[in-house]
């Protein structure tokens, strides 16, 4: 039975081709600049430095500013998915990070890296969590209620497939020509979607105030948005299951997000990794991650059920964070990261939870609402991890 969910769980991951493919190549060419990001970063703000705390204040200060404003930005994100379509929100999100990349592979320069912080923080604000939350919610247009987690878990298993060649790029390709070919897939992943996405909900825009002055459009659509996100909190807190979720994934996302942020820096710091370590670490992760999101979570899930299976990831996580934090050399990071394996299966087991927790015409409102809820942790983690880790 066990077999025939997972498989049912690929079969139904067809119809949604059109949409990993993009995804799939947009974080590969996210995540192979990653490694590199740490050394161009140090080099312009700390030159003749090998360890520099600059590009950490400087991070807890974005990360901030994306928490601050992604509390309001997520929740809306989701409700003009579900009013106005997938498709054209997806658009936006994916080709906010094309900017900050192409000016780090036209000049590495000093101004240039400060230039970065700047559109890499708007880029932040308009994608860093709302692409996964529109796409699960497209995912629920078109998957079956019993098969969600296997297809999430596809889905994330995707994600880490994706980290580990974009790893592996970084690894083997000449730093000189990482940002270049990031750029160039970055630009096909819009491109690509445009052709050939087909949209779920089969809604457009209101045209209901098109004879309406200027001022009152604006104040007309605040009004709709400010209605809309008082629904998707009153869906929330109606539900028990929801409302337990969201304080999960708040003290979750808070831990978390705060370690992912400072930790290439500390372990350079620490230990004196270099890009090679770097991407020896996520690759690692990466690999042993695809095989638990897509072979393992979709076997155990009929069988224990999210719950369980969130639970069990959670307390993985606890784990890796404690060795990271009491490292006491060089190897232990390697033995932190392979808690990473078992921790990677928060998020679809949550993506799950939540999608079975809402009817398919609140999707996105209720994933984007949950995802602000993440957002406002991420604002609060660097108060305390910055000073910490400098």
């Amino acid at each position: 039975m066990a077999w025939k969910t997972s498989y049912g769980g690929f079969k139904e991951l067809r119809p949604l081709f059109h949409l990993l493919l993009p995804l799939c190549l947009h974080w590969v060419a996210e995540e192979m600049t990653v490694s590199v990001l740490v050394d161009v970063t140090t080099t312009a703000l700390c030159p003749a430095h090998s360890t520099c705390s600059q590009p950490i204040y400087i991070t807890g200060i974005q990360q901030t500013i994306v928490g601050l404003f992604k509390m309001v930005v997520l929740p809306i994100l989701g409700q003009l998915a579900d009013e106005n379509g997938r498709k054209p929100v997806l658009l936006l999100t994916v080709s906010t990070t094309i900017f900050p990349f192409a000016l780090l592979a036209w000049n590495q320069s000093k101004g240039f890296v400060y230039a970065y912080y700047v559109l890499r923080t708007i880029s932040y604000i308009l994608s860093q969590g709302s692409i996964f939350c529109i796409a699960v919610a497209y995912v629920a247009d078109v998957v079956s209620e019993n098969n969600r987690a296997a297809a999430f878990s596809w889905i994330t298993g995707l994600f880490s497939a994706s980290h580990v060649l974009g790893n592996v790029l970084a690894r083997f390709l000449p730093e000189k020509y990482i940002f270049s070919v990031s750029i160039a897939l970055m630009i096909f992943c819009p491109v690509y979607m445009q052709i050939f996405l087909v949209e779920t909900t089969n809604k457009l825009a209101p045209q209901m105030d098109q004879d309406l002055s200027c001022l009152t459009k604006r104040v007309a659509i605040i009004h709709r948005r400010c209605v809309s996100m008082k629904d998707a909190a009153t869906i929330v807190m109606s539900s028990s299951t929801l409302r337990s979720i969201s304080l999960v994934s708040f003290f979750y996302e808070m831990g978390m997000s705060g370690i992912s942020t400072v930790l290439l820096y500390y372990l350079k710091a620490a230990f004196g990794f270099d890009k090679n370590q770097f991407s020896e670490i996520l690759m690692m992760v990466g690999i042993g991650s695809i095989v638990s999101q897509m072979l393992v979570l979709p076997l155990i899930n009929p069988l224990v059920g999210e719950k369980v299976i969130l639970c069990i990831s959670l307390c993985a996580s606890i784990a890796y964070a404690v060795l990271y934090g009491l490292a006491w050399a060089s190897w232990v990071p390697y033995l932190s990261a392979s808690f990473g394996v078992i921790y990677v299966l928060v998020k679809p087991s949550t993506f799950a939870i939540i999608s079975k927790a809402s009817s398919l015409s609140d999707q996105g409102k209720v994933q984007g609402f949950i995802a602000g809820v993440q957002s406002i942790s991420s604002l609060l983690s660097p108060v305390a991890m910055s000073p910490l880790t400098c």
